[in-house]
């Protein structure tokens, strides 16, 4: 098996139909007397509101590398990992879906016709491009997969289709050096923390949409837990 064919057929596992998002509109009083307030429309009632909500901002030391290789790796990294997020996001997004209409369906032989109906859906959207991805982007792509998911591919793949195919998934990624076994550890593994730097500083660039991951990770926390390792 081709490694472009694999990496694809992992991601097409994931994928489901997109989600219908609920619309929420704000805009401002019109009273002289409450300059500062502010209303919710949502599904048609209007919510007064005294203030606006702000969302956290994380300020980003400046960047600073040892010498032009660890500074040449930051880059390819970033190009990378700008790559294949979209890919992850996008895997989360279709799970959540995919996970509650499955529930809906009782008949076995309904549940794998729905799957394959899905997974045929995305091959015609998706396939052209992850089969562009080389095997350092699919790694990573598998570590993103996990801090959007909270489960690592092998364990989607497993869920999703069979036990045996997950396993043989995994002995085939282990081919290209790729175990879809792997876990994202921004604490524990320094590339993992350079994915994370690359995340936040993209997401407050806004060159890529920000999506909560599934546990929850301190920027500020895990760059002060970097800084005490690199000063030792």
């Amino acid at each position: 098996m081709k490694f472009h064919s694999f990496l694809f057929t992992i991601t097409v596992a994931l994928l489901a139909l997109p989600l219908l998002a609920q619309t929420t509109i704000e805009y401002p009083s019109k009273d002289k007397d409450s300059a500062n307030s502010f209303y919710y429309v949502i599904e048609g009632d209007t919510i007064p509101r005294e203030y606006i909500d702000l969302e956290e901002v994380v300020l980003l030391n400046k960047l600073k590398f040892n010498n032009k290789q660890d500074r040449r790796r930051y880059l390819i990294l970033r190009r990378k990992t700008r790559k294949v997020y979209p890919y992850a996001k996008l895997a989360s997004e279709r799970l959540t879906t995919m996970t509650g209409r499955l529930k809906t369906i009782t008949k076995k032989r309904d549940r794998r016709r729905y799957t394959k109906r899905i997974q045929k859906y995305i091959e015609g959207e998706f396939s052209e491009k992850l089969k562009k991805l080389t095997r350092t982007e699919g790694q990573i792509l598998v570590k993103l997969i996990h801090r959007q998911t909270g489960r690592t591919a092998f364990e989607l793949v497993k869920e999703l289709r069979t036990g045996w195919r997950a396993f043989w998934y995994n002995t085939t990624a282990s081919l290209f050096n790729i175990s879809i076994k792997e876990e994202y550890k921004p604490f524990e593994v320094e590339e993992d923390y350079l994915i994370e730097d690359i995340l936040e500083r993209s997401f407050q660039a806004e060159i890529l949409k920000r999506q909560s991951p599934a546990f929850p990770i301190d920027y500020f926390e895990l760059s002060s837990h970097w800084d005490k390792i690199t000063k030792k």
